[in-house]
């Protein structure tokens, strides 16, 4: 839902990176959304190590949530992510889950619910993901993901297991 005050909806994204150190990665990409245009930092969680999903045969990941208040549609912070991406050397060989140098995911758009060939929010997975769950939790506690309830009764469904906080 937009304040009817600002015009702008708050917004979370998800952060991951393991290639060509992923600490820089996540740092980098932290601070080219923070200086977007149409875009103002909220919070962003700490550092997450986690094993990947899908093939084993790759790094772990660093993974972190950011949020974000936006006048953007979700379709423009979805370009204006997957730009970032792409500057940082995000290569899309069409294959799920595989090692990457960024990975920017929009996982929350306000209280919308929005299903479109190119965008889902929320994002698909959210609810079973501890690398996305606990950096969530860490941000806002008292969330309601739109369609999925609060916060804390996914994360009480989401054992903290295959992740470590960092620092």
């Amino acid at each position: 839902m937009k304040n009817p005050k600002t015009g702008k909806v708050t917004a979370y994204i998800g952060l991951g990176s393991n290639l060509e150190n992923p600490v820089e990665q996540i740092k980098s990409a932290h601070a080219a959304i923070a200086a977007a245009d149409g875009v103002k930092e909220l919070a962003f969680s700490g550092m997450y190590l986690s094993t990947p999903m899908g093939p084993k045969n790759q790094p772990d990941y660093i993974n972190a949530v950011m949020s974000v208040t936006t006048n953007l549609s979700p379709h423009e912070l979805l370009r204006l992510l997957q730009n970032i991406e792409n500057v940082q050397g995000r290569v899309r060989s069409g294959k799920r889950w595989v090692a990457r140098t960024l990975d920017l995911d929009l996982l929350i758009y306000g209280d919308q619910k929005i299903q479109t060939p190119d965008l889902i929010v929320p994002h698909p997975g959210l609810a079973e993901r501890p690398f996305v769950l606990y950096p969530l939790f860490e941000l806002t506690s008292n969330l309601l993901v739109p369609g999925l309830g609060s916060i804390a009764s996914l994360i009480a469904k989401c054992p903290f297991e295959g992740i470590k906080r960092l620092n």
